[in-house]
């Protein structure tokens, strides 16, 4: 017995396989989460070490080509990179895609530990991290306070990070910028050669004094008591009273030899918002988290925690990974749902049948839940790729649909009975709809074989496309002619309604049918003239019109954060820095009405922060973290107002470098050259790449042109005599 009389025979039954396929459908979409992008899985290693006191030079030379030679034979590598900056090396190892990251960490960390042993003196052993889009902050918050911006580390580090570190799904909360406390000694040197004291003898007597040490147990009488030296000190004043040595039988004093400052930290790293000193909170998610549903639990959380702080203290959100996630899947739900509208609008108007229309409308939404299932048992999300092939696939869901049911129709107006009808037409057109489907097949399935960058970006194309037109077909033989037999009926008449509307439709359908009809028979005629017309219009849109298509990774996209990195001359003083960063944040203030929230940061990171730590840092680096808000809120698009950005950064000649990009660490930015240079002399390579950035500056296809390498910090070296 044929598939299509079962389906006829056993109406009910064929109903609840249907229907257990859509309530399963509905089930998985209230489970699966949404996301930009597929996961990515991680194939990318970072190796960081550091040579405390070593210049960049030093580091190159004696610590990263000690860890390159080593990690260049480790298997699987794709690409070996490396950065060497004062105090630090950092080496990120790139693998090819589908290579298992925890083996390759393995092999790594096996390689790190032969060389080891002949790292300089001072190094410290490699650190490896294992690094992917996971590490990408999602979410950046700023703090602002009044009267609690002396205790504003310790109250957000208490307060804020702590609580939000318990949500489920963030990695790491870190807090920088915010001013931290400090109580500075400050020697004078005419009393200590008085004294005969030195500052390392004033520091050890000063670390020996603030001491809290548990000394064991005592007995005394019954009752044993725990001992322990509380000498850590409560008030900066005590430190005066402090005992550092002896002169001529006289005991000497700290107050005697230097004086105590308590104030903020030297050298910290400062961060203001909207021109206000603040601090920035960073949020990390865990690896294989969702970003969308951390950060719902991470502001819901925000509310909670926002009643027990001090009220001068204000949090507002810099940069929302998820705004731009859940934009992008409205847009596409809306497609979504316009295309379903006008495919069951053109149906109708062709087929000129309200029940004809609903059984074909039916079959949409079934084959769509069905290829939700999918996503849902193999931990998928719903994103910019799956919405795009449920799109894609809606047109093409209908097509073996509409052959059934016309021919059913055909069936039905010769006299056959609904059932005999719907058995006899679709036996007839099976086999085509059949091979139609697996042509379909033929082009999609391919896709879930791809391998590397492409294979995890449209795998998810392939396989829901290609479900959904085996879950169609399916319902094309079996549920839409068990419909057809149920509610179509040879119709004897028509009323007004398709009077007025179908018949004038139906003239105009005839009318391009004959014109339709008289170009084909005209091109039946002159068969080799058509192909000629054919083959030429081929060859010159290869000649002229494919060379002129322009190619790019992604499609450039707007996004609502533009982020830079401006470097002054090595070496400059963080006061200066900041003058410099008050003067650039009026001006691009001024230029940039679309701004939401500006937020910039510049000095030394504190190295208890890995993730700053990796990151370009220090009292001449100035970073900027802007927010202009949704696309739809403004005129301008993001790239327009990066240039803008660029264009006042450009005027101010103590600007050595400046990274300007719009959409923040995302992807669809604006495409970039890279140009490696190699060789064995350093100043060599030095000149080289400033003539070719120098001729790069001059053409106008460039935005911006950085190198790589950064300025030598100064240095004074000292030769004893």
């Amino acid at each position: 017995m044929s598939i299509y009389r079962s389906a006829v025979k056993h109406p009910v039954t064929t109903t609840l396989i249907f229907v257990a396929c859509a309530i399963l459908g509905l089930f998985s979409l209230s489970r699966i989460s949404i996301a930009q992008f597929p996961d990515f899985d991680a194939n990318t290693i970072m190796v960081m070490s550091s040579y405390p006191g070593a210049n960049a030079r030093d580091i190159e030379n004696n610590l990263t080509k000690v860890l390159e030679n080593a990690l260049n034979g480790v298997a699987d590598l794709k690409e070996l990179n490396s950065q060497s900056k004062e105090n630090i090396s950092l080496l990120t190892l790139t693998f090819e895609y589908g290579t298992d990251i925890d083996e390759a960490t393995n092999n790594v960390r096996d390689k790190l530990d032969m060389v080891s042993s002949t790292l300089p003196d001072g190094a410290s052993l490699p650190t490896i991290f294992k690094f992917s889009a996971d590490d990408m902050p999602i979410m950046l918050l700023s703090a602002t306070a009044d009267e609690s911006l002396q205790g504003l580390d310790k109250i957000l580090d208490d307060k804020l990070a702590t609580p939000l570190a318990r949500v489920s799904g963030v990695g790491t909360v870190s807090v920088i910028g915010a001013p931290s406390r400090e109580i500075k000694v400050y020697c004078d040197p005419s009393r200590l050669q008085a004294y005969g004291l030195t500052i390392s003898s004033l520091a050890q007597v000063i670390s020996a004094e603030n001491k809290n040490i548990p000394s064991g147990n005592i007995d005394i009488g019954s009752q044993t008591y725990t001992l322990r030296v509380q000498k850590e000190f409560t008030d900066p004043s005590e430190l005066l009273d402090v005992v550092v040595g002896n002169h001529n039988g006289d005991v000497v004093y700290l107050r005697d030899v230097a004086t105590l400052d308590d104030g903020p930290e030297e050298r910290e790293q400062e961060s203001y918002t909207d021109g206000v000193r603040a601090a920035r909170v960073t949020i990390q998610k865990q690896t294989g988290a969702n970003t969308v549903n951390v950060i719902r639990d991470v502001k819901k959380q925000l509310k909670q925690i926002e009643k027990t702080l001090p009220s001068d203290i204000q949090i507002s959100v810099i940069n929302d990974g998820s705004t731009e996630i859940i934009n992008t899947i409205h847009t596409l739900v809306e497609t979504i749902l316009i295309t379903f509208l006008v495919v069951m609008l053109v149906v109708f108007l062709f087929l000129g049948n309200f029940k004809s229309t609903i059984i074909i409308v039916l079959s949409i939404p079934i084959a769509l839940l069905a290829s939700l299932v999918y996503l849902f048992a193999t931990g998928s999300t719903l994103n910019i790729i799956s919405m795009s092939a449920l799109a894609i696939a809606i047109g093409m869901v209908v097509d073996d649909a509409i052959v059934v049911l016309e021919n059913v129709s055909t069936h039905l107006a010769r006299g056959e009975k609904p059932q005999e009808a719907a058995v006899h037409g679709t036996g007839e057109v099976g086999i085509s709809v059949v091979a139609s489907t697996l042509t379909m097949l033929c082009v999609f399935l391919p896709l879930t074989m791809v391998q590397g960058m492409a294979g995890i970006m449209f795998s998810q194309l392939g396989w829901i496309v290609s479900i959904i037109m085996i879950v169609s077909t399916t319902a094309a033989l079996t549920f839409v002619p068990m419909l057809c037999s149920r509610w179509l009926t040879a119709e004897k008449s028509h009323g007004k309604l398709y009077q007025w509307l179908f018949v004038p439709f139906n003239k105009l359908i005839n009318w391009i049918s004959r014109g339709y009809a008289h170009v084909i028979r005209w091109s039946v005629k002159r068969g080799v003239i058509v192909v000629s017309v054919f083959v030429v219009m081929l060859v010159l849109s290869l000649v002229f019109l494919v060379p002129g298509i322009k190619t790019e990774y992604f499609p450039r996209g707007d996004s609502e954060r533009i982020t830079a990195t401006i470097n002054l001359p090595n070496g400059t003083a963080q006061d200066v820095t900041r003058d410099f960063y008050n003067k650039i944040y009026n001006e691009i203030e001024a230029a940039v009405p679309e701004i939401k929230v500006f937020n910039g940061s510049f000095g030394q990171a504190d190295s208890d922060n890995a993730f700053a730590s990796m990151q370009s840092n220090g009292t001449h680096i100035v970073s900027l973290n802007i927010n202009i808000g949704t696309s739809s809120t403004r005129q301008r698009s993001s790239a327009e107002i990066a240039d803008v950005v660029r264009g006042i950064i450009s005027k101010y000649p103590e600007v050595r470098t400046a990274t300007v990009t719009d959409g923040g660490m995302g992807m669809g930015g604006a495409s970039s050259v890279d140009v490696e240079i190699y060789g064995y002399s350093f100043d060599d390579s030095d000149v080289l790449a400033k003539q070719i950035q120098a001729k790069m500056k001059s053409s106008p296809i460039f935005a911006q042109v950085t190198l790589s390498r950064d300025e030598y910090t100064p240095e004074l070296q000292v030769d004893f005599d």
